[in-house]
């Protein structure tokens, strides 16, 4: 599957446009990650843990986007974005859109 951002796919034509295509997870934060959070917020410095659950949340994320995409019989998504909320205190949400389109098929 080709996802890209841009609207269109560099040397590809956009043979059909199958519609919006999106996808969401909402993931919590664990009491021990907050703990350590707490911590880290007094001496300063990257907070992994929770770089580390908003990297798997974009890849369930994509993934889940891809699969809707694929059982449209899209080969590629456009104009991906992405966008994370708060959705409580201590919950965070990532969302993933895009168009699922069809491409012609390559040259030579």
């Amino acid at each position: 599957m080709i996802v890209v951002t841009s609207d269109t796919v560099p040397g590809r034509e956009i043979e059909e446009s199958l519609g919006l295509v999106q996808a969401n997870t909402v993931r919590a934060r664990h009491i021990g990650r907050d703990i350590l959070a707490t911590l880290k917020n007094i001496v300063g410095g990257e907070i992994g843990a929770y770089r580390q659950l908003l990297v798997e949340s974009r890849q369930q994320a994509l993934a889940e986007i891809e699969d809707e995409a694929s059982g449209r019989g899209a080969d590629a998504i456009v104009a991906l974005r992405m966008a994370t909320s708060s959705v409580s205190q201590g919950a965070a949400e990532i969302l993933v859109y895009g168009t699922a389109v069809r491409l012609t098929p390559p040259s030579g």
